[in-house]
């Protein structure tokens, strides 16, 4: 039997999982926060369509005589009311929505700048602002593909490792810059709520700021060929001086 430790700082999947799996970064807490918001309205609006459903049902039935439909044609009143108050209820969650929509797109000045590729059927990565203005070729990067199965230790996750993981600071904005070599990919992570096309011949952009040190797993979410479902992703957040550290060891071995 697998220890427990082997799970203590790896946010993956679990077995017939429903949820959300545990926000690592302020933008899937704010996803959480407007999700839940939502799951309120949701629930006293359901509550309140079942009931108007059985209401009509049980009383405007040919053997019901405590209602007539033929003395309820109309009701300017009743109009006005479904349409006013649908209108308010839109007002209500477009605000917070919007709200979430501007403060994902709003950029701070990155520290870090992470340029993402996508092939089939591997991921590479590559560092480009971390060596001198002066050095000849001033980006170091890696590849990164599916771990085999035999190479896998106990407490690994089938289909999710790789052999060379993102290694990210914490507490760090971070730019991400995503482009494909071949066909589309999808660069996501659920526990950073964050999903970003890899077209090729663009470079899209998103921001990241993750919350908590861990090892992280995503996959490929766009399908992109026979071997879609095996290229996985896996980040190690850590401390700025360990991420410095393994940025220094990648330069010396470039």
């Amino acid at each position: 039997m697998i220890s427990n430790k082997f799970f203590c700082f790896c946010d993956a999947a679990e077995p017939w999982q429903l949820g959300f799996q545990d926000p690592a970064s302020s933008t899937i807490e704010g996803m959480l926060h407007f999700h839940n918001l939502l799951m309120v309205y949701l629930v006293f609006i359901g509550t309140f369509v079942f009931w108007m459903l059985y209401y009509v049902v049980h009383n405007f039935q040919e053997t019901s005589n405590y209602l007539s439909i033929e003395k309820f044609t109309h009701s300017s009143t009743l109009e006005i009311v479904w349409t006013i108050i649908p209108a308010i209820v839109l007002v209500f969650l477009g605000v917070p929505s919007f709200a979430l929509l501007y403060c994902l797109d709003e950029w701070f000045n990155p520290e870090v700048n992470l340029k993402i590729i996508g092939h089939q059927w591997y991921w590479s990565y590559e560092y480009s602002d971390a060596l001198k203005e002066d050095a000849k070729d001033n980006t170091i990067g890696f590849d990164s593909y599916l771990l085999a199965e035999s190479d896998l230790i106990p407490g690994s996750f089938r289909l999710l490792e790789v052999d060379h993981k993102i290694v990210l600071p914490v507490n760090t904005h971070i730019r991400l810059l995503v482009t494909a070599a071949d066909v589309l990919h999808c660069w996501a992570i659920p526990s950073f709520g964050i999903k970003i096309d890899a077209c090729p011949g663009r470079l899209a952009q998103g921001s990241l700021f993750i919350k908590r040190e861990g090892i992280f797993y995503g996959q490929c979410s766009e399908i992109c060929g026979v071997n879609h479902g095996f290229m996985p992703i896996a980040v190690k957040v850590v401390n700025r001086l360990k991420y410095l550290e393994w940025l220094l060891g990648l330069m010396e071995s470039k």
